[in-house]
């Protein structure tokens, strides 16, 4: 007797094929950004002045939707205050902070990507760990005093 075995994947499109068809617009026009960046820091090149990454940083945030904006200008203080040595720069078109140019830390716009929160993400370099398993992004929809106390110990955390 001969057995036949088949393929776990059916010859019929599922509901979840016909939604999804790749990336999302958001996710492509983040990954442009991030080939823009990438670009702009080659055409540098390694003997040109440092650029000015801070205010690109703050120009990405004066350009998005008020709650956003609200909420990375004050994870930027927080960052600013917490590891003075992490460098802000952009990554994907949105705030991040980094130790010797790797990336730590972001923050992800809601609207960006058409979610219902912000987030406050970490990166594997961040210092997080924390046993066998850890957080390694929160959502945010505001921020009290106790919120960003919080935030600066895990900012201070991962910038080690």
């Amino acid at each position: 007797m001969k057995v036949t075995q088949t393929s776990a994947k059916s010859t019929s499109t599922s509901a979840v094929d016909k939604e999804h068809d790749g990336f999302t617009d958001e996710e492509r026009g983040a990954m442009k950004e991030r080939a823009q960046e990438l670009r702009t820091a080659a055409r540098r090149g390694p003997r040109a002045a440092k650029p000015d990454t801070e205010s690109e940083v703050l120009a990405k945030i004066a350009e998005m939707p008020e709650a956003d904006g609200v909420l990375a200008e004050r994870i930027h203080r927080i960052v600013k205050a917490s590891a003075p040595d992490l460098s802000p720069k952009l990554w994907y078109g949105m705030p991040a902070y980094a130790r010797n140019g790797k990336v730590v830390c972001f923050f992800q716009s809601a609207q960006k990507f058409k979610a219902r929160y912000a987030t406050l993400g970490f990166s594997d370099l961040a210092d997080l760990d924390d046993g066998a398993m850890w957080p390694t992004s929160y959502a945010l929809t505001k921020l009290t005093a106790a919120d960003e106390a919080r935030i600066g110990e895990l900012i201070g955390l991962a910038a080690g």
